[in-house]
This record gives structure tokens, sequence and C-alpha cells, in this order.
């Protein structure tokens, strides 16, 4: 075990696996247990999802993961978590391992920080990010989403009793989603999502020097209820809608058919597109 020191002075566990190229990787190593684990089960999810991917790379890459998003939950960055400093914690974690050179794989928010690692640094050897698009991004929308989130959690309402799913998907109903995270939690997202407002995501791809990768799930639209300002968060869509236009910015791009966002991210799905291209993209012959 390696711990990285970030930008707060907080230090994060980092986990090594494997032999090969480097490729970093912001999952959780350990699984869930207990009640995390069946909600994450009724919604689709594998409670084991870093341990499954770690599984799926480590024998032709040296796998470095470290649980990113648990690290800035269990110590808040509540004035601090802004695009710069992410991407220089996410520099941190390679230095903490000697590594020079290093491919990236975010989902996600974590995607959206590998965009911004890669225009500010030119470390890196490859870059993935899934379920979040790198051209068209919704940051307005998600600054609604995470600014009524703050606020329910500064002034709780009283939500359902049992979070629902969508009809016709695994999806969380977000309508029915207890907002059970403290106010530093919260707010640490608001100040992220007010920092990429200003964010110009079509002219930053000329900063970008690697081989890059984007997926999504065809079916990964994301509708928030009132509670949430009826927010509607597309990324599908400027990811499908403009493969072309992506294509000739120097991204490989995979539409997932039918799969929603958390359908999107498991190691099932991921792992026969990421995997492959990784491998290419950094020169490695895989096991057979």
């Amino acid at each position: 075990m390696t711990k990285a020191k970030l930008h707060d002075g907080s230090t994060l566990d980092v986990e090594v696996h494997g032999a090969g190229p480097t490729v970093l990787l912001p999952v959780n190593p350990r699984p869930a247990e207990g009640p995390q684990a069946e909600a994450m089960r009724k919604w689709g999810a594998d409670p084991a999802l870093g341990r499954s991917l770690i599984e799926g790379l480590s024998d032709a890459f040296q796998v470095v993961a470290f649980d990113y998003e648990g690290h800035v939950l269990g110590t808040p960055k509540p004035d601090t978590l802004t695009p710069a400093n992410v991407a220089g914690d996410l520099l941190a974690v390679a230095d903490a391992v000697g590594a020079d050179r290093f491919a990236y794989y975010g989902y996600s928010w974590l995607a959206l920080s590998g965009l911004q690692l890669a225009i500010r640094t030119d470390r890196l050897s490859a870059l993935v990010m899934g379920g979040f698009p790198p051209v068209g991004g919704p940051y307005a929308e998600m600054l609604r989403v995470t600014t009524a989130t703050h606020e329910m959690a500064v002034s709780p309402q009283s939500p359902p009793a049992t979070p629902q799913t969508s009809q016709n998907s695994e999806e969380p109903d977000w309508s029915s989603v207890e907002v059970s995270m403290t106010e530093a939690q919260t707010r640490q997202f608001v100040t992220l999502y007010q920092a990429l407002q200003g964010f110009d995501d079509r002219a930053a791809q000329a900063r970008i020097s690697c081989p890059r990768l984007c997926f999504v799930g065809s079916a990964d639209e994301i509708e928030y209820g009132e509670r949430w300002g009826g927010v509607h968060v597309s990324m599908a869509g400027p990811i499908a809608n403009r493969r072309a236009e992506l294509g000739d910015l120097g991204w490989e791009v995979s539409v997932m058919e039918g799969l929603d966002h958390t359908q999107a991210m498991q190691a099932a799905h991921v792992l026969p597109v990421v995997r492959p291209w990784l491998a290419s993209a950094t020169g490695v012959r895989l096991p057979r």
C-alpha cells in the first residue's frame, strides 16, 4: 500500500496490481458489503466493481487503483475541489507510484476529471472517458443538480421512505432518493461545477495530445425530479449525436446500445471495450 499526498494535505491509499504500462484507475478496490452492497445490487451495480476492473486489466497493465470518490466523501474539500486541484491530486497519485507516463480511465465525474488532467499535463499515454461527454458536457445542468443537492443537505426535506427504480431500467428514480450527504460533502461538488461554468470543452480539445476513447450507454439520459429543479442531464446525446465531430477531434467513440448510466459502468460492459483499446493505445500484446 502506497499513500499519495493530496492538495489539502490529506493522504490517499493507493494499491498497485500487475505489471506493464501504468493505468490510473480511480475505483474502490475493496468490495462493498452489507446494506450498501444490497442497495447497489438492487440498482444493477456490482458491489465489487473496482475489484472486477482491476482483475480485468492487471494481467496486461500495472493498475494503480485508488478510491478518490470515497476519499473526497470521507475527507470533504468544500472550498478546494476545483478542476486544477483534482488534476493535481491525480498527478500526485502517479508521482506516488513513480509513474512518469500513465493512462487514465474514469467514469462520470471522474471522467471529466480525466479531461481536466489531460489538458494540464503531457504525461498521459491514453485517456478513457466513460459516462461523460468530452464535448458538450452538461456542466450547467450538473451545477443545478449539485446546488439542489447541497440545499437539501442544508435543509433536509422528507423524501419517500423507499427509493424506487425507473420503470424501463435499473437506474434509480432520482425523485425518491434520500440525500444523506453532509453540507461539506455536497458543497465540494458545487465548488467543482461552479469552476467549470466557463470551461469550453470544444476549445480544450486542442490541448489533448494522447490517444483518447469515450463511451456511453445509449440510454444514459438522467431525469431529476422537482426536488432537483426538474433537470434533464444528457450524457448519451452529446456523444451519440457528435460521433463524426468527436472522430475528427481524435476520439474513438463507443455507444453501448440500451444501457443507462449505471449499467454502462459495469465491468462486463467496460472491459470488452476499454481493455483492447488500451492495449492498442499503449502497444501492449494482450495475453491469449
